[in-house]
């Protein structure tokens, strides 16, 4: 078939494993298939499969992937995120649109706590958008924003993705996790700069409802005390970034130990402060924590297969040796890299994107003489993006499960948002600064 196709074994395995996807194989499948294919007609290398896998699995840092995940599963469920949106729905006030408001900074805030995308979609979107319905938003629009705002918890520290690509680039996680906070921030940013145009198919209500995060403090109450109350009973989960992120940055624990501290935390909260721990709800987030932690990681245990294949074969020489001879402007050759990843991002989800293209784009990173932590933060950006686009945008197909609707309605409620998130991740990539200069501060 080599000679038929005029391709090596690698770039043959790439090409199948492009086909499978098309195909609908499950990704980590269509990874480990094209992978053990490419290995075969190399000739050798079967047998060291098994050890293969095993070894891309059994990493310190991944460690944190699982108890992330379980730590945003726990919160979700023991009513820790309801309590966030009531404060910060009691915070804002009736404002015009004020629920939108709230979303966005919701979604920020979980996304200090979740870590994940699609996680963050399921543990606070059916709140959100019902919240932002009774405001006034259409439903489409209400679950395009939570889509977007969910995204940027790969990026909001602390994130599974700037975990795995801290492993794979071999780049300090914590620095990473201080390098994403303004750049999390100014997507934000962007995002409540889009809000009106989102509202444009149904004006807001000046005067919101709370009737959707009931029980909330009694609407008659003085504004302070309203406050007050919605403060008090929310104080335990919105601690949670400060107890994670500060331990990290005040190297009381890694970003491995830290998800193991927001796990045991998340318990505290919910079996000691909010009595919301029951032995059914232990068992089914355990379960769930651990189904998406199985997907995550059979993606990382097939790509180690895969990454051995484009060593052997040296494809990331011949790729990236391409890719810099494009052209002679480095900042051509970062547009191909994030139309690429932009691209790869509305077909693969974020892991596989990283572990097909990282080994390929480090080292044009390191010939251009990129930082690698700003480099990390603008993969991000672009990879979070992917997720809101079709036609495998994965918190789109979330968001169409819990709305009921189809995805192509929460597709375009999401385009305000999408062009304002294509602009945020401009301005990043044109000023490293941004992502750099608050960890200077912290040396």
């Amino acid at each position: 078939m080599s000679e038929i196709l005029g391709l090596s074994a690698g770039s043959q395995m790439v090409v199948l494993f492009f086909a499978l996807m098309l195909l609908r194989v499950p990704v980590a499948f269509a990874l480990g298939l094209s992978a053990i294919y490419a290995m075969w007609r190399i000739g050798f290398g079967l047998e060291l499969a098994g050890d293969l896998i095993a070894t891309g699995i059994t990493k310190y840092s991944l460690l944190a992937i699982p108890f992330f995940i379980l730590a945003g599963t726990l919160m979700g469920s023991l009513g820790i995120a309801e309590r966030m949106i009531r404060f910060f729905r009691v915070l804002i006030g009736a404002t015009p649109g004020g629920m939108g408001v709230v979303g966005t900074v919701v979604c920020l805030f979980w996304g200090a706590v979740s870590g994940s995308g699609p996680a963050s979609v399921a543990a606070i979107g059916p709140m959100i958008i019902k919240g932002m319905e009774e405001d006034g938003y259409p439903r489409a629009y209400a679950a395009g924003l939570v889509s977007t705002g969910a995204a940027l918890s790969i990026v909001i520290p602390p994130s599974i993705g700037l975990v795995i690509y801290g492993v794979i680039a071999e780049t300090s996680i914590s620095q990473l996790f201080v390098a994403a906070i303004v750049p999390g921030l100014l997507m934000g940013i962007a995002m409540l700069v889009a809000l009106p145009f989102a509202t444009r198919a149904g004006a807001p209500k000046t005067s919101p409802s709370l009737a959707a995060l009931a029980p909330a403090p009694a609407p008659d109450l003085p504004y302070g005390r309203r406050l007050w109350s919605a403060f008090r009973d929310s104080f335990w989960g919105l601690m949670t970034p400060v107890v994670i992120l500060g331990g990290i940055y005040s190297g009381i624990f890694t970003p491995t130990e830290a998800a193991l501290v927001a796990t045991v935390y998340a318990l505290a909260v919910g079996g000691v402060v909010y009595r919301s721990l029951t032995l059914k709800g232990l068992y089914d987030a355990l379960g769930d924590a651990a189904a998406s932690s199985a997907v995550v990681m059979l993606v990382v245990a097939y790509a180690s297969l895969f990454g051995w294949v484009v060593t052997v074969e040296d494809l990331v020489g011949s790729y990236s040796g391409a890719l810099l001879g494009m052209s002679g402007n480095e900042w051509v050759i970062l547009a191909v890299i994030m139309l690429i990843l932009l691209i790869a991002g509305m077909f693969m989800d974020p892991v596989t994107v990283m572990f097909v293209s990282l080994p390929i784009f480090l080292p044009v990173m390191r010939e251009l003489g990129w930082d690698p932590v700003w480099f990390g933060v603008v993969v991000m950006i672009n990879l979070a993006i992917g997720l809101i686009t079709p036609p495998v945008g994965i918190n789109l197909y979330v968001a169409a499960n819990v709305t009921r609707l189809p995805i192509e309605r929460i597709a375009r409620g999401a385009l305000p948002f999408l062009g304002a998130s294509l602009l945020g991740l401009a301005v990043i990539s044109a000023l490293p600064g941004l992502s750099l200069t608050l960890g200077t501060l912290l040396e």
